[in-house]
């Protein structure tokens, strides 16, 4: 007699259905999204590109809108994403979409993740030389120990 379990959900068992990118527009953010990419493309998965904007205590005390830049910010990378898929259009098909986040850039992956049931985070490297000691988000990321995460040089 063979015992039937209930069908339940089970996150990661079949590849990843939906794989978390941070872009910051870096270079190794967007080395880190083409990997990811070339990911969502070979496993037919949803690429969730992920921008956190900063809140910066500071920007209204310099005169800035912060907010507003942030936002150009958000414009800008959501408009290159656009032109490099337009241009790889029939060549390489990949289901993605772009957020915003507010927020550190860890804390605002985090919420991503979990938000978009993410069953793979890919993060670019760190290029600043400070995160060697403190940590870099990368860092943070795989030790929070709750995705499988990719970190691209």
């Amino acid at each position: 007699m063979v015992d039937k379990l209930p069908a339940s959900f089970e996150r990661g068992t079949d590849g990843p259905k939906v794989i978390v990118v941070g872009v910051d527009g870096s270079d190794s953010s967007w080395r880190a999204a083409a990997y990811a990419a070339g990911l969502a493309r070979r496993q037919g998965s949803l690429l969730a590109v992920v921008y956190v904007q900063p809140v910066l205590a500071g920007g209204a005390v310099l005169g800035a809108s912060v907010a507003q830049t942030t936002e150009e910010v958000a414009e800008e990378l959501m408009q290159e994403i656009r032109e490099a898929a337009e241009r790889r259009r029939g060549i390489f098909e990949v289901r993605w979409e772009f957020h915003t986040f507010r927020g550190d850039p860890y804390t605002g992956l985090v919420q991503a993740a979990d938000e978009l049931k993410a069953d793979a985070v890919v993060v670019g490297a760190s290029e600043k030389a400070g995160h060697r000691f403190v940590g870099s988000v990368a860092i943070r990321l795989v030790k929070a120990g709750r995705w499988p995460v990719t970190v691209v040089p």
